[in-house]
């Protein structure tokens, strides 16, 4: 038997052990509430960086999973492929965020999304004390897709341009058995957001994007997407929380969230209007951050509700 304490070891402090049944006790509602519903989390970023960072972010799902919760991981890889393209003399152009994704570089997508970067994200878990098993979305049909279409306005030209992505695509469909198959058997997916066509064409798929439709058919509790920001700020850089999509939708267009946060505003702004309770922006950055929204009152990010607005 493993003992809980040896004579070597210090106690907690009076004020260390209030600190710590303090937090508890706060988490224990929460823990309360969410048993048994789904939370998907999108792992991407700088979170994905920092050696700490990756451990605390496995122990935090894994410590989901055993109080009753489902949580579902989608991550991305961004800098990752990146590297790969670099490394191989391959050139990357991107077009408003997006990587024109043509058959050479669908290729190293593939190999860092679905083998090095899910299977090391699986590895974490696992290590942690989960279960995790990496899928990427062309495993039984997960994640139907489509070729994307972007149209460009160009200056002096009436009609707009339309350029080729390649192989970068929407999520035309998601096969929710395979998940729900997964999490009934007491697993934890991890999810590579690279999806196929009827064709069996592959596509490099926004992860943000992937992570919101899929919390949209599994009908997810929440959405939580990790970022390095402290979430959506205020024309003054302080931290808003609590929002309506009412009122998000009057932050766009006065201006306040623009350039690179639209999108994913815009993805976690969608999945709370097709039902989804509620999205968070959160810090990816933070030791334990999905850990500290979900079992604090506090949060370290951005709160969306599909609350109606009272004005």
């Amino acid at each position: 038997m493993t003992q809980r304490r040896t004579s070597t070891t210090m106690s907690l402090s009076p004020i260390n052990a209030l600190d710590t049944s303090r937090i508890l006790t706060e988490a224990l509602p929460y823990i309360q509430r969410f048993t048994g519903k789904t939370i998907v989390v999108k792992f991407g970023g700088n979170a994905m960086e920092g050696a700490e960072l990756k451990k605390s972010f496995a122990r935090d799902i894994v410590l989901m999973k055993l109080v009753g919760m489902n949580p579902v991981v989608v991550h991305g890889g961004g800098p990752q492929i990146g590297e790969l393209l670099k490394a191989l003399n391959i050139e990357s152009e991107f077009i408003d965020g997006m990587r024109v994704t043509d058959s050479k570089t669908m290729d190293v997508v593939e190999m860092v999304l679905g083998a090095s970067v899910n299977k090391e994200i699986v590895s974490m878990i696992n290590h942690a004390g989960g279960k995790a098993i990496g899928i990427t979305g062309k495993d039984g049909q997960l994640i139907m897709a489509k070729k994307i279409k972007v149209s460009r306005k160009t200056p002096g030209v009436d009609v707009p341009e339309i350029i080729d992505m390649g192989h970068v695509g929407e999520v035309e469909h998601v096969n929710v058995d395979v998940i729900n198959m997964l999490v009934n058997s007491n697993f934890i997916p991890v999810i590579a957001p690279i999806g196929v066509d009827r064709e069996g064409n592959s596509y490099n798929i926004n992860a943000d994007l992937v992570a919101g439709k899929i919390a949209e058919y599994l009908r997810a509790e929440k959405l939580m997407l990790l970022t390095n920001v402290a979430g959506l700020q205020d024309k003054g850089g302080n931290v808003l929380t609590g929002l309506s999509t009412a009122e998000v939708d009057r932050l766009i267009a006065d201006g306040t969230i623009y350039g690179g946060m639209l999108p994913k505003i815009a993805c976690a702004l969608d999945a709370v209007k097709a039902g989804v309770q509620s999205a968070h922006i959160i810090d990816g950055r933070v030791d334990h951050a999905v850990l500290l929204e979900i079992f604090t009152d506090e949060g370290v990010g951005t709160l969306i509700t599909n609350q109606v607005s009272e004005d």
